[in-house]
């Protein structure tokens, strides 16, 4: 945990390139849909998106070692009311940070407008791959921050774990994302405790109610636990997208993906948030 509480950032970026480039092969080698013809352009998108995550994220750091000084410091948060060994202290951080800062905070922005707006961004991927785990608004980054540090409020959780969790997870969001065919044995074996690629291309069909479902990251008790777990027998019956958003020269364009957030809402027919659209058209209509 000392070596994790000081691991230098290119460490952690070669890390995480490592498993990019390693998925990367492997869905070239053996891909559960095939391959865009633009791949390059489509993975170079998502980059520049993370690009964007990453500095922000650089920014919002510095609040989230803070945090984890302040609850450390003063023990306060559920860990620190026993004393615990080592092993059993990492592992319930690490539940801890998944529950609030994955699966929570990943339902909230599918039950709220205005933070879906942002999320939606992910969803927009017609081509999921390795770097569609990489593929969020900047925005994004806030509210998963936030959620993060709540986390380690609540938790009383250690910079050293939460830097592993942070570690653990970005390889989790790269290989549930990753377009690779795994027998489906294995994969339903792993998905008792995990979050596997074949149970979170469900969550990115292109429309509800798969969309809101299964929004574990590294761990699908959650989803199970909450009965927001859902399961499809062939994932390659999926579509990927999200139904307002089928327009290629919408998902493909940078700034397009950028405004989002701050466009109109576009409400999927008989979905989520329909009913409020519908409601404040007719509002406005009646004042005018």
């Amino acid at each position: 945990m000392e070596a994790f509480s000081d691991l230098p950032p290119y460490l952690r970026t070669l890390l995480l390139a490592s498993g990019l480039v390693l998925l990367w092969v492997l869905e070239g080698l053996r891909p559960l849909f095939a391959l865009p013809s633009d791949r390059r352009r489509h993975a170079g998108l998502n980059l520049v998106l993370t690009l964007f995550q990453l500095v922000l994220g650089l920014l919002l750091a510095s609040v989230i070692v803070v945090a984890a000084d302040f609850v450390m410091d003063r023990k306060i948060g559920l860990l620190n009311l026993v004393d615990l060994p080592l092993w059993l202290d990492v592992l319930l951080g690490v539940l801890i940070l998944d529950f609030v800062g994955s699966y929570l905070i990943h339902l909230v922005e599918h039950k709220v407008r205005w933070m879906w707006k942002f999320h939606l961004i992910h969803h927009t991927d017609q081509y999921v791959d390795v770097t569609t785990g990489l593929r969020h608004h900047p925005g994004e980054t806030v509210f998963r921050s936030a959620f993060g540090m709540l986390a380690i409020l609540v938790g009383g959780i250690p910079i050293g774990t939460f830097i592993l969790y942070q570690t653990i997870s970005v390889i989790f969001a790269q290989f549930e994302h990753a377009n690779i065919r795994l027998p489906d044995g294995i994969d339903r074996l792993l998905s008792y405790v995990f979050v596997t690629p074949n149970m979170h291309k469900v969550h990115h069909h292109y429309v509800q109610p798969l969309t809101d479902t299964n929004y574990g990251n590294i761990f699908s008790i959650w989803d199970r636990v909450f009965r927001t777990y859902a399961q499809v027998d062939d994932p390659r019956t999926l579509r990927y997208g999200i139904d307002t958003h089928m327009d290629e020269g919408e998902h493909n364009s940078l700034s397009f993906l950028l405004k989002i957030p701050f466009l109109p809402y576009r409400p999927p027919a008989g979905s989520k948030f329909a009913d409020e659209a519908v409601a404040k058209r007719e509002k406005d209509e009646t004042s005018d």
